[in-house]
């Protein structure tokens, strides 16, 4: 076989791989999607339709991490333009594929739920983790970023501009950075979801957001470190 061949063999062989995880993943936000019609009998919500109310943690949870792993998918899509390093590209496209499929997850929740995609009465986000000032008693001292109106670790857009202005090792660094901080919010709104949310299907994805994203960190600090960088926070 040809080197070019070869290529073309192993381009194809990818393009295949990346198609199945793409169904398999489809495959399993239908699978939990439905699981959450079945979960209405066991929520807590209002009176006796099992459905959670507007203000509960579970639509809460629901429309807030919908908008953080919107965020976290758009900044996997900027980064695999500015670097052809193929272990952050891949780390890349393993997010955006895991956060697009959990984000289908909540707002198909919501629409099963027919509960609106924004917090009821002007309520900020975070409301529904406590503490009464729209940003909840969780939101503080977990990741860096962030900002007025924004939740946990994400990132504001002057971040996002600058990512897209850099390439290579810089696009790389100030990535992981971002992500960094991004999944350590992540990972408080989902810590508080899963003591808070009633909804049993709920309460398993947002255990697995946790340990998923802690995985990732750890991976993430080895890779910036690597790159003789370290977290922002």
């Amino acid at each position: 076989m040809t080197a070019d061949a070869g290529r073309t063999a192993d381009s194809e062989g990818r393009g295949r791989t990346r198609r199945v995880r793409w169904a398999a993943g489809g495959a399993v936000v239908l699978a939990l999607v439905l699981a959450g019609v079945a979960a209405f009998a066991s929520a807590r919500g209002d009176g006796e339709s099992g459905v959670p109310a507007a203000d509960s943690a579970d639509a809460g949870f629901a429309r807030d991490m919908a908008v953080h792993h919107q965020q976290a998918v758009e900044m996997s899509f900027i980064v695999r333009d500015r670097t052809d390093d193929e272990d952050v590209r891949r780390l890349a496209y393993d997010i955006a594929n895991t956060q697009a499929n959990q984000r289908g997850m909540l707002l198909g929740w919501l629409d099963l739920w027919e509960l609106p995609k924004v917090a009821p009465g002007g309520a900020g986000p975070m409301a529904w983790m406590g503490g009464g000032d729209g940003h909840g008693d969780h939101a503080a001292g977990h990741g860096g970023g962030g900002g007025a109106g924004l939740m946990p670790g994400m990132a504001a857009k002057g971040e996002l501009k600058r990512l897209g202005a850099l390439r290579g090792q810089e696009a790389e660094v100030f990535f992981l950075q971002l992500m960094t901080d991004h999944h350590k919010g992540g990972v408080s709104m989902a810590e508080a979801c899963a003591s808070r949310c009633a909804v049993p299907v709920e309460k398993r994805l947002a255990r697995g957001m946790v340990e998923g994203q802690q995985s990732e960190l750890e991976l993430m600090r080895d890779m910036l470190a690597a790159r003789g960088a370290k977290p922002r926070t």
